[in-house]
């Protein structure tokens, strides 16, 4: 790892394609949509970003690294997982949560139903405040793959503090 700075700041992105016949899992959250996640794991692309964040804060390796989509032991994991761990490693070397900024993209269905919950999903699995946790949904209005409702993806823009 880096230099132990007081401050680190991490992005972490993700983008799957939604396709028939596979749940949508967005922020430990099932989504009743007609479309889900194509994707060796759950595909939960808030989770996915949340640990690239944390795992870049700290100039760490990368999910795709940790937990490589040609292993079988990830196909159909609870993305929570991948999450846990890079936790782990973010407190093993001394940080904790400072905030997050997550935005969600999104065409359908709605997240204003869903925000709260996966707010309260994210906050106790990174064992930080709710006032840590800022959620948007946004759509592509109807704009390529994620628009057209295609696709889903999410950025995570996370601040973490030396304990």
């Amino acid at each position: 790892m880096a230099t132990a700075l007081p401050f680190r700041i991490g992005h972490g992105f993700d983008l799957h394609r939604l396709e028939p016949g596979h749940k949508l899992i967005v922020g430990g959250e099932h989504l009743e949509h007609d479309r889900g996640c194509d994707a060796h794991s759950d595909g939960d692309v808030v989770y996915h970003s949340v640990t690239d964040a944390i795992l870049g804060a700290l100039a760490m390796e990368d999910i795709g690294q940790l937990f490589p989509d040609n292993d079988p032991k990830w196909k159909g994991a609870d993305s929570f997982v991948f999450v846990e761990e890079a936790v782990r490693r973010m407190r093993e070397v001394g940080y904790r949560i400072g905030n997050m900024d997550i935005t969600i993209i999104l065409q359908r269905p709605k997240l204003s139903p869903h925000k709260a919950k996966i707010r309260e999903n994210l906050a106790e699995l990174l064992g930080c405040d709710l006032d840590q946790v800022n959620l948007k949904g946004k759509t592509h209005e109807k704009v390529d793959s994620l628009g057209e409702n295609r696709s889903i993806a999410c950025h995570v823009v996370m601040l973490l503090v030396k304990d």
